[in-house]
C-alpha cells in the first residue's frame, strides 16, 4: 500500500463550502489580523483569535491545523488584493502607466494597514512559503517584463532582469519606509518612482 504522502502543516483543514462557513472563515482570518496589528505576534494565539471572532476554538481547528496556518491564509488574503491590483495594472496603455500603477497598488499594499503590513513582511520571512512567495513574485515579474516591452518603455535589451531589479528597487524602499511608519504616500511614491524611472533610464544608456 503507497503510503499517504505527509500534509502541508500550512494548509488549511478544510474549504469552507457553505455561505456560513465561509463567513466564519472570513471572520477568523480578520480577527488574526486585528490581533497581529493591536497585539504583535505576542498575543496571537489560536485562543485569542477563535475569542475575537466568536466562535469556538474546535470551530477554528476545523479549519486551520495550527495558528501558521492561520497566518498563511491572511497572507494569502493580503497578497490576492495585490495582484489583483497588479492585473489591472497589466491592462494600463504604456509603460510607464503600467509602473505607476504597481507602485501605487503597492505603497496602498503597505499604507492601508501598515501595523499588519509590517507583521506579515516578517512571518512571510519565517514561514516555508516558498512557492507562494515564488508565485506572487513571478506574476509581478511577469507584468513589469511586459510593460517593459512597450513602446514608450527605455530600450532595454534583458527585460527580464530589468524586471528582477525594479521589484527589488520597489520592494526594498518600500519596506523600509513601512519599517519607519512613514504615513506619505506621496512622497514614497515620488522616491519609488525616481528610483525606478533612474535605473531604467540608465540600464537603457548603457546598453546603446
Amino acid at each position: 500500500m503507497t503510503p499517504k504522502p505527509p500534509e502541508n502543516p500550512l494548509s488549511p483543514r478544510k474549504a469552507p463550502l457553505q455561505r456560513r462557513a465561509a463567513a466564519t472563515v472570513d471572520a477568523i482570518v480578520e480577527a488574526a489580523a486585528r490581533i497581529l496589528e493591536t497585539q504583535g505576534p505576542s498575543g496571537y494565539t489560536t485562543n485569542a483569535v477563535a475569542e475575537r471572532a466568536g466562535v469556538s476554538i474546535g470551530s477554528l481547528y476545523q479549519y486551520f491545523p495550527n495558528r501558521d496556518a492561520l497566518t498563511a491564509a491572511l497572507i494569502e488574503r493580503e497578497t490576492g488584493t495585490l495582484l489583483e491590483q497588479a492585473r489591472s495594472a497589466a491592462a494600463e496603455p504604456t509603460c510607464a502607466a503600467v509602473l505607476g500603477a504597481l507602485i501605487d497598488a503597492a505603497i496602498a499594499h503597505q499604507m492601508r494597514r501598515p501595523a499588519l503590513a509590517r507583521v506579515i513582511d516578517f512571518e512571510e520571512r519565517r514561514l516555508p512559503l516558498g512557492d507562494r512567495n515564488l508565485h506572487v513574485a513571478q506574476q509581478l515579474h511577469r507584468v513589469i517584463v511586459e510593460a517593459l516591452g512597450r513602446p514608450d518603455a527605455p530600450a532595454i535589451t534583458d527585460r527580464e532582469t530589468a524586471a528582477q531589479d525594479v521589484l527589488a528597487l520597489a520592494h526594498g524602499i518600500n519596506d523600509v519606509a513601512g519599517e519607519r511608519m512613514e504615513t506619505d504616500a506621496q512622497s514614497l511614491r515620488e522616491r519609488v518612482w525616481i528610483a525606478v524611472r533612474g535605473y531604467l533610464v540608465g540600464m537603457a544608456e548603457i546598453g546603446r
